[in-house]
């Protein structure tokens, strides 16, 4: 796989970013999770668990979510910006929504081999998943 690395100059980010590690990445996932629970468990209560609609809702709302917040000017989702992290494209710019679309499906991959694709996140030295690699994508402290 080749490597890909953040052109400082055409960025303006500073030489020295630093990359949102496992365990950071992991509390702003934590608090995104809680945030959408709390939206699912409105949405259950008022269509209820076996509904088909519930379901299809409840899919449109995590995608649209992370993908919407992910391309926003913010360019982080509420946990990440709680955080101090945002999502950059490779060279420090703003992500698509289409983009950040495929970031957010290419999550499911990193889920499906036992999280692995999550873990890698743990031992990479640009601290990217296995979904950034796909999508392009880094997580970066914004402090």
């Amino acid at each position: 796989m080749e490597e890909q690395t953040i052109d400082y100059e055409a960025s303006g980010l500073a030489a020295n970013v630093e990359y949102g590690g496992f365990w950071i990445r992991f509390l702003a996932a934590l608090i995104d999770g809680i945030l959408l629970s709390v939206v699912n468990g409105i949405l259950m209560f008022i269509l209820g668990q076996q509904s088909v609609l519930y379901n299809i809702i409840s899919i449109l709302i995590g995608w649209f979510y992370y993908a919407y917040m992910e391309s926003s000017t913010e360019q982080a989702t509420l946990g990440k910006k709680a955080l101090g992290l945002k999502v950059t494209g490779l060279n420090g710019e703003r992500i698509s929504f289409a983009n950040a679309t495929g970031r957010y499906f290419s999550k499911i991959i990193s889920a499906i081999i036992l999280l692995i694709g999550f873990i890698m996140a743990a031992f990479d030295d640009q601290k990217r998943a296995l979904h950034d690699r796909i999508a392009g994508t880094y997580v970066i402290k914004t402090n």
